[in-house]
């Protein structure tokens, strides 16, 4: 996985990369610099920003104080030898001896240095607040690291899982064996299958398409006993969404989700929701939980649930469909991913200003306000 870059020859005392690598959902970066006094990682995202960062080591003896002068140059301090482990300066990095593990969500990452975890970003890094990366040369906090020993009984096991899971990722059959489970639950729980569109992520606009997660679209068509059909994702609950556990004291009831939608359209047609949405939380690092809104990103009469005379302008997901009018939804529940249950998400189209509603008055009104006026969880 990792893509290993020597940094050019440079003036002495100017950075250079010495470690680079993207996400496999190609959202963020992870940057390695050195200027031979200090090292440092830079997590960034799509547009380049720094997202987090943390110190790393120090090459030369620490001085009695945080050395400012390189702040003020806009360098990574040296920091005092009171914060770090090596006092004297510890050898330079060797890129041929470091690896990059990307968390499973994408938003995180950890360098390990010959198997040992040197650093760890994680998703809730964030220098516009002061909060820095995880550093193992580092033994005091400061506004550049914080100590890795004091967080590694959760990191170490986090960092293993991910490793374990981009493995299975890329062992032979590993993704059909998943494809399977999925389809074999939708079949229980819907009826034979329809059409199957693969890896539609591959269609997203502006040449993005190709990345992680890999998505297929299952149609589900209408039967005896369902007057509409359900086209549901088969791979978004390959992988936990970014940025839950921002939120969420435990992840696992809200990591893994797939979506789906009831209609009577034509299936081609609404099926091509799903490469804006199948991606949407890996690409924009972010997730969707039940009652989220999201708006499309492009002209209404481009919108795909659009039926010629309803603006709509974007969805609201929905974990319990009851909530609105229309018949029984059938119940998905009952699938497990890496010991987490998934939950299906159902879209409903809504207007810009049935979004803006909800982003001022919160998804409830603007359920509870759908349901007064009949609004139907099927799409038609």
């Amino acid at each position: 996985m990792s893509v290993l870059r020597r940094g050019s020859t440079s003036p002495r005392g100017a950075a250079t990369v010495v470690h680079t690598e993207a996400s496999p959902y190609g959202s963020r970066r992870l940057v390695v610099e050195t200027d031979d006094t200090v090292t440092a990682a830079y997590l960034k995202d799509s547009r380049d920003a720094v997202i987090g960062a943390v110190w790393i080591a120090g090459h030369r003896v620490a001085p009695s104080e945080l050395d400012r002068s390189r702040l003020d140059a806009g360098r990574p301090p040296a920091l005092p030898a009171s914060h770090v482990r090596h006092p004297g300066g510890r050898a330079s990095l060797e890129a041929e001896t470091l690896e990059v593990v990307w968390f499973e969500e994408g938003d995180g990452v950890a360098l390990l240095d010959s198997g040992e975890p040197l650093c760890v970003i994680p998703g809730w890094s964030d220098m516009a607040r002061g909060i820095p990366g995880y550093s193992q040369e580092v033994i005091e906090q400061s506004p550049f690291a914080f100590p890795l020993d004091d967080e590694i009984k959760e990191f170490g096991p986090r960092i293993e899982r991910a490793r374990e899971h981009w493995s299975r990722c890329r062992t032979e059959g590993s993704w059909a064996d998943f494809q399977q489970s999925v389809l074999g639950h939708l079949l229980q729980r819907l009826g034979p299958g329809g059409h199957y569109w693969h890896d539609v992520g591959r269609q997203l606009p502006g040449g993005r398409g190709g990345a992680l997660p890999t998505v297929g679209v299952s149609e589900r068509p209408a039967r005896g006993d369902r007057e509409f059909t359900v086209l549901s994702t088969v791979g978004m609950s390959r992988q936990r969404m970014p940025t839950v556990e921002l939120y969420e004291d435990d992840v696992a009831p809200h990591g893994r989700i797939e979506l789906a939608v009831a209609t009577s359209l034509p299936s081609q047609r609404a099926g091509s929701i799903f490469p804006w949405l199948s991606q949407y939380p890996w690409r924009s690092v972010t997730w969707f939980a039940a009652g989220d809104v999201v708006k499309w990103y492009h002209e209404s009469h481009t919108f795909p649930l659009s039926n010629g005379a309803s603006p709509w302008e974007g969805v609201l997901l929905l974990e319990d469909p009851s909530r609105l009018d229309g018949p029984a939804a059938p119940g998905l529940s009952g699938l497990q991913v890496g010991g987490d249950p998934v939950r299906w998400l159902w879209l409903v189209p809504i207007s810009g200003e049935e979004h803006r509603y909800a982003k001022s008055e919160g998804s409830d009104a603007l359920v509870r306000r759908l349901a007064e006026q009949g609004r139907s969880w099927i799409v038609t």
